[in-house]
């Protein structure tokens, strides 16, 4: 088990770091994003699987509305309709999307609803952060997961009160802010750090300069880039232009360790300094033995009585010294690989080292 992490933590660390990567793969264009869209519908036509009007009120008071604005008339009635689930529709709205086009939307049951295989969406409006109406959500919701009931047993799989529509929502709105309006370009990084931002503007203004004849980078800080765009070049054409760019980025050294699943990820830049270390398990095992006490053959006041046996047996293994530190990947992977520790230990030795200082690195500890 060891072994097998330790080799995937080498073949997983050791190409990528070192690759030449494109810039549109570790910075974006500030001001380029995605806009959340949230809304709140119903889901009709279930198979007796939606909300129980009783325990979910709010889908009794959303139907009745419903209905009446179609121009029928229930509000003295009380409705004991199963196949209605009220649901929460969240979407994506892409950058600089006009109107007319359609994106993908998410539909979650919000009231008791076991199932919304089968169900289409009533036209729900999506708002924004600001309260506007921007898109229109409906149709047949696609659900990947299913759930049968029956009297003695049930079987369900997957989540079945969570479906998603292909194209199901309608954009009504243009967003305010369109892609030449932007004020200033400026690359803004994934993982900031300075290293990376100084190769990002060296690398552009290399290019720039053998093609335009001027350099249009400035690094502002470890996370932006300020670009001006040559004269009589569309911006369009020079974003794609810049993000095509391979540079090697740079990191920094860190390690991160997740308890609950024995997760370790190691840099590639992580050292350890020269250190000893020993691991050892011990092991307690205690076993019950309870015995039968029969009294001799005709006594006259013998009783049978169950007496108690224990045996407590403890073992300790490992405890093998082994010096561990090195300058690159490989040799640490190599030292911890040697102790052969399962990943919680390879975890409790990493705090330690650690603790000790030792470990020229970020602890991350999820």
């Amino acid at each position: 088990m060891t072994r097998l992490l330790v080799c995937f933590l080498v073949l997983l660390m050791a190409t990528p770091t070192s690759a030449m990567v494109r810039i549109k793969d570790i910075a974006s264009l500030q001001g380029v994003r995605d806009n959340q869209l949230v809304g709140y519908g119903l889901v009709i036509g279930l198979k007796g699987s939606g909300d129980t009007m009783r325990n979910s009120p709010f889908t009794e008071q959303s139907l009745t509305s419903m209905l009446d604005s179609l121009g029928v008339n229930v509000r003295d009635t009380r409705l004991r309709t199963r196949n209605v689930a009220a649901v929460v529709v969240t979407a994506e709205m892409p950058s600089f999307i006009g109107k007319g086009s359609t994106i993908d939307v998410s539909v979650s049951s919000l009231g008791d609803a076991t199932s919304l295989a089968g169900g289409t969406l009533v036209a729900t409006p999506l708002l924004g952060a600001d309260g506007q109406i921007y898109a229109v959500a409906q149709g047949p919701v696609a659900v990947s997961g299913f759930a049968e009931l029956g009297q003695a047993e049930s079987l369900t799989q997957g989540i079945p009160t969570v479906g998603r529509i292909a194209n199901g929502g309608l954009i009504e709105r243009d967003l305010p802010a369109r892609f030449s309006q932007i004020p200033d370009l400026v690359l803004e990084l994934s993982n900031p750090d300075f290293k990376t931002a100084i190769r990002i503007t060296d690398a552009i203004n290399i290019y720039t300069r053998e093609r335009y004849g001027v350099k249009v980078a400035q690094e502002r800080d470890y996370r932006t880039v300020d670009l001006t765009p040559p004269k009589d070049l569309s911006i369009t054409r020079f974003i794609a232009e810049i993000e095509s760019i391979r540079v090697r980025p740079d990191q920094t050294a860190r390690v991160v360790i997740d308890e609950r699943t024995g997760t370790v990820v190691i840099g590639k830049d992580v050292q350890i300094s020269t250190v000893a270390i020993t691991h050892g398990n011990l092991t307690v095992r205690i076993t019950e033995a309870p015995e039968v006490s029969q009294p001799s053959p005709f006594s006259q006041n013998g009783e049978t009585v169950v007496v108690p046996r224990t045996y407590v047996d403890a073992q300790e293994t490992g405890g093998q010294l082994a010096v561990v530190g090195g300058t690159d990947l490989p040799t640490l992977v190599r030292g911890l690989n040697r102790i052969g520790l399962r990943p919680t230990g390879i975890i409790a030795i990493l705090q330690a080292i650690k603790t000790a200082g030792a470990l020229q690195a970020e602890l991350v500890v999820q």
